[in-house]
């Protein structure tokens, strides 16, 4: 009989690293049988930094690469600071910012990022003098760039820098600084599973520490790498292993388990605050979670008070000996070996570990269960943080578990854990003709769930919990359904379609009912709930064309700048006589302004200076009438009364034509106009201000004007005069967008003819992208021509 050999089994080391860093891999996967591969060919990779996307799409349960893709949310500086403080911020919102959850976030220095929290960072230095601030980049190793700033204003205005809040009052060891280095390992996403290596080193500054000697990095910094380059240093780099740490701190009477507890949390914390991107990112990439695990480097700073602090988890942490021998290197390079073992042991790289039981097929909480602890038999020195022996103390922290940590969780507990309730966060609802819309404040986005999602969406917020909806689904589905539905399909369906409005903030966990957060503003008749947001705004009436409006604004810049815009069309109004009015209301989220009219979005995500011609859109809107046609576009008139219609695009390059004509002319331009199309064109501008033209007339009362001439874009931009003749067709297309009906309709073939007949009256021009803008004088003789209202003898063009 011929003997069966296995394959050989390849390891990839790949990335830019030193030779030294392949050395643990090597000694724990060649006496198994291992040969080296390279990036294409390989069963289990490590690398140094990120590997190709292309790269994850190949792992699996059998071929294990060292990363996750998404981990930027932890390993580079400003996006960890980011996701620990966009929970913090759930979590305030959710359970209330003095609540236990709350309190045990409390490990990370305030950070800013360059150059957006730049005036924030001197905000807050001007605030706090006696603050310091140590300055870092955000995707950088090897202490790299970092330095402690004397004075803030010195912060760099590039982009990939950070300044972070400096901790003045370290812990020290013999009088001189550290920093712990921690091993993590997050061997799964789905169930999150988290380790903590049991061996770790303290990391010393070769010079003692000195509060007032910021300039001196052996002083400040613990970096192996900058002490390294202390030549006058008798041991430049030293580390003390976790264990005589330990021991040193019960020594000096210190309680060192109650320090590696709080520790052990912040490292679980960390964790969960970036699990929803790098599980958003996994799946986008299209790898496989279960290929994929992640071992990093957390470093910790220890201050007087025996506080941990996070300060940076590292990406592909060194494998190198960085102390000398007789300055912690022997136990260093065991620690490091050990720590390789063990992680290729408790991932089962080598697949030496026996199948899974059949049995627990059918029951997956106990199939989790039992995948969770055979891992952590083979762990070594890894303990493990997540899932918790006690789940509720961190089920509360995701934004949503995710079903497989619902399922391992109650495996683990030996019981049903209770199940997540929902509440709104940062949205808007729009339910109008049993029809639901959802609109994000904080992003601008504008959702449609389809039917099932809607009735998602309408049982988690009067208060089910997803399985509670599941069930309700199943019941539902079975009573219209021939073929019985499939309740795990439902209830998958359920829990990932809440985890992903939990993720992008439209929904919550609820906390303490007490603790914060207004409820969702409801746009729509359908669901009427007291105005949460624009109950805090000022309230003002809005006059135009005869109507009025209650224009609700919460932000002054926005009171400010329409204002100066409408003038006398706003009034104060009050509460009362608000209530009796249409509403009209800005919105202010972190996406911008959005513009909101009886419960029905018109325009979101607009910027300051957009706001303004976003209502005035709207307004135009408002004006048009049975037999009378609305035209959203510029007028001029000119000193001697001729109108000129300007159909050039607002904020184009053209635009600066439309200036020119202002200027030149001496006249004034109002936005719209209304056309009464039976019995002959007759025209009244609307009066409204034109924002993007500086010489736009004050707003007036709609009144007759007799049009004359009409401005429009060249149709096919290309080069030609300042001022060229237009056909009527050319303008009738450029015409026919800007026009609004009473019954928002398109205008019918016979308007279509009518206003082809009106512009074939009128003198026509077309200005040219690539000709620049027309010179004054060529402005100026083209206005002399329109002359003033009255008769004309024919029109200039046919």
């Amino acid at each position: 009989m011929t003997e069966q050999h296995s394959p050989t089994r390849h390891f990839w080391l790949g990335g830019k690293r030193a030779a030294e860093q392949d050395r643990f891999f090597r000694e724990a996967l060649e006496p198994l049988g291992w040969k080296p591969g390279d990036e294409t060919r390989w069963d289990t990779g490590w690398v140094t930094g990120m590997p190709d996307a292309e790269q994850f799409r190949r792992v699996s349960p059998q071929r294990r690469l060292n990363h996750f893709p998404g981990n930027a949310a932890l390993t580079v500086k400003s996006r960890l600071h980011d996701s620990l403080a966009t929970l913090r911020e759930r979590i305030h919102e959710s359970h209330g910012a003095d609540s236990e959850l709350a309190a045990r976030l409390a490990f990370f220095p305030r950070a800013y990022v360059m150059p957006h929290d730049y005036h924030a960072l001197q905000e807050a230095a001007l605030a706090q003098p006696d603050q310091r601030w140590i300055l870092k980049p955000t995707n950088a190793s090897k202490g790299k760039g970092v330095r402690v700033l004397r004075d803030v204003a010195e912060a760099p205005l590039q982009p990939d820098w950070m300044v972070q809040e400096y901790l003045a009052n370290p812990h020290t060891i013999r009088g001189h600084k550290y920093v712990l280095r921690l091993y993590v390992l997050i061997s799964a996403i789905e169930p999150l599973r988290v380790y903590l290596y049991r061996q770790g080193f303290a990391k010393l500054a070769s010079e003692p520490w000195d509060p007032e000697d910021a300039d001196n990095p052996y002083s400040q910094l613990t970096n192996p790498d900058i002490n390294a380059l202390n030549t006058g240093a008798e041991v430049p780099v030293e580390f003390i292993d976790l264990e005589r740490y330990r021991q040193w701190l019960r020594d000096q009477g210190h309680d060192d388990a109650r320090l590696f507890e709080r520790i052990q949390d912040l490292v679980a914390l960390t964790v969960i605050s970036a699990v929803d991107a790098i599980r958003q990112r996994t799946s986008r990439v299209g790898a496989d979670p279960r290929g994929c695990y992640e071992l990093l480097g957390l470093d910790c700073l220890v201050d007087d008070t025996l506080k941990p602090w996070i300060l940076e988890c590292n990406l592909s942490p060194s494998l190198g000996i960085c102390a000398a021998p007789e300055s912690g290197g022997r136990i260093e390079e065991a620690v490091k070996g050990g720590l390789v073992r063990d992680m290729i042991s408790l991932l089962d790289i080598d697949g030496a570990a026996p199948p899974a039981d059949e049995s627990f097929a059918a029951d997956v909480s106990a199939r989790l269960v039992a995948e969770a602890e055979a891992e952590l038999a083979r762990g070594g020195a890894f303990q493990r943080l997540l899932p918790s022996a006690e789940p509720s103390r961190y089920l509360p922290y995701f934004s949503l578990p995710g079903l497989a940590d619902i399922e391992l969780a109650d495996g683990v507990a030996g019981g049903k854990v209770p199940r997540p309730v929902l509440r709104h966060r940062h949205v808007a609802e729009l339910l109008v003709d049993d029809q639901l819309a959802l609109y994000a404040t904080h992003t601008g986005r504008y959702y449609r769930p389809n039917d099932s999602a809607a009735l998602i969406w309408l049982l988690a917020t009067e208060g089910l919990d997803p399985d509670a909806i599941a069930l309700e689904l199943t019941r539902a589905a079975a009573a219209d359904a021939d073929t019985p539905p499939d309740p795990q399909s439902l209830r998958r369906e359920v829990w990932a379609t809440l985890g992903e409005w939990c993720r992008t903030g439209l929904l919550c966990q609820l906390g303490d009912p007490a603790a914060s957060a207004s409820p969702a503003t409801v746009l729509g008749e359908s669901r009427p709930t007291p105005s949460a947001v624009s109950s805090s705004g000022r309230a003002l009436q809005l006059a135009f064309d005869g109507k009025r409006w209650a224009l609700q604004v919460d932000s002054a810049p926005a009171i400010a700048r329409l204002s100066e815009l409408l003038g006398e069309r706003l009034m104060p109004l009050g509460d009362e006589a608000a209530s009796e009015l249409p509403r009209l209301e800005v919105l202010r989220d972190p996406a911008g302004y959005t513009l909101a009219a009886d419960g029905e979005v018109l325009a979101a995500r607009l910027t300051l200076a957009q706001l303004g011609s976003a209502l005035l859109a709207h307004l135009v809107r408002q004006a048009a009438m049975a037999d009378h046609l609305v035209i959203d576009a510029g007028l001029l008139v000119t000193p001697r009364g001729s109108g000129v219609l300007c159909l050039i695009p607002a904020g184009e390059q053209p635009g600066e034509a439309w200036q020119r004509l202002v200027s030149t002319s001496g006249g004034v331009v109002t936005r719209g106009l209304r056309l009464a199309m039976a019995g002959g064109p007759s025209v009244e501008s609307l009066g409204l201000p034109m924002p993007e033209v500086t010489a736009a007339s004050p707003a007036g009362e709609a009144e007759p004007v007799e049009i004359r001439g009409v401005l429009s874009m060249h149709p096919d931009g290309g080069p030609g005069d300042a001022l060229d003749p237009a056909s009527t067709l050319d303008v009738l297309g450029a015409l026919l967008p800007c026009c609004v009906s009473a019954t928002g309709e398109p205008p019918d073939a016979h308007t279509v003819t009518a206003l082809g007949e009106w512009l074939a009256g009128l003198d026509r021009r077309s200005v040219s992208p690539g000709a620049g803008v027309p010179s004054s004088v060529a402005v100026s003789a083209w206005l002399d021509t329109l002359g003033e209202p009255g008769p004309r003898v024919a029109a200039a063009n046919g």
